[in-house]
């Protein structure tokens, strides 16, 4: 397959028909991109420069991951907190997933600048607020946040000093002060709230941070991705041609290549003959770049 830049206006790079794609993760050592279908219960690794995806089965739905300083992975997996070798094998459990499992499994998470894993749950129900975001100090999770639906948009500030996480259910981006030499946070603030109407139930989902301190947050049922000002004001909107994209994340040689993972999992018949590239890979050229990815240090 011959390699193309996508262009500016998104289009689909990979038609992956992933149930929920979720966690693009850009790997600048190897020049890839790591990202999960949770309900297909797999780790994925595409080339962008051949175009092939390579697929690791899991034993569980797995929500998100980071990459190891010293290779494999941490990620959070329904039964709890694990590493896994390089070809996504189980290797150890770090923590166990302190709520119901019946009805609770990890989301969206990634590291800190220093390299600790922070890692929040759903409540699959989402009735009564069960789910939490966490920080994974050694084999103990500490909780940040309580009373959520779903935990999202798990993201840093360039300089690590704002944590930014969404509760999708409920239609709002949180913001806390963060200290990334020692991991502590300061008080939950509410930063965006987003309003939705009868014909727009477009709320925020996972999220990237680019190198200017812009927020750009996938709006699932909103069929776009929404770039916000470090004050919290929409600054662009970019239109995707499906209407659940889940996450973005910055990477390319020169991380201006933004890739949204999409899903087509629980979509009506109608909308899915309407929208067949859904669950696929997507792509988009920005003005401004990411920054590169934390890992987990251990």
């Amino acid at each position: 397959m011959t390699h193309r830049e996508p262009s500016t206006a998104s289009e689909c790079i990979l038609d992956a028909r992933a149930q929920l794609g979720e966690c693009p993760r850009w790997d600048e050592r190897a020049g890839v991109l790591y990202w999960v279908d949770i309900l297909g219960q797999a780790l994925h690794r595409f080339d962008p420069s051949s175009g092939v995806d390579t697929v690791f089965g899991l034993p569980e739905a797995i929500g998100c991951f980071s990459l190891g300083e010293d290779g494999g992975f941490i990620a959070g997996l329904r039964s709890g907190i694990w590493r896994l070798d390089d070809h996504a094998r189980l290797v150890e459990m770090l923590a166990a997933n302190p709520e119901d499992t019946r009805t609770s499994r990890f989301n969206d998470g990634r590291c800190d600048p220093h390299g600790r894993f922070l890692v929040g749950t759903v409540d699959e129900p989402k009735v009564v607020g069960h789910a939490h975001l966490y920080q994974l100090a050694g084999r103990e999770l500490l909780t940040l946040s309580g009373g959520l639906l779903t935990s999202n948009g798990l993201a840093f500030s360039p300089d690590g000093r704002w944590l930014y996480h969404s509760d999708t259910p409920n239609f709002t981006i949180y913001r806390y002060p963060y200290d990334p030499t020692t991991g502590a946070w300061g008080a939950r603030a509410v930063w965006v709230t987003v309003t939705p109407t009868a014909v727009d139930r477009g709320r925020p989902d996972g999220a990237a941070v680019d190198a200017e301190g812009y927020y750009w947050s996938a709006f699932y049922e909103g069929g776009r991705v929404v770039r916000f000002t470090p004050d919290g004001q929409i600054d662009a909107v970019h239109p995707l041609p499906v209407r659940c994209p889940t996450m973005c994340a910055f990477g390319g040689s020169d991380l201006r290549t933004l890739y949204i993972t999409t899903a087509r999992a629980g979509r009506p018949d109608y909308e899915l003959a309407r929208e067949p590239l859904a669950g696929g890979l997507f792509a988009l050229r920005t003005d401004v770049p990411g920054c590169i990815e934390p890992r987990w240090r251990g």
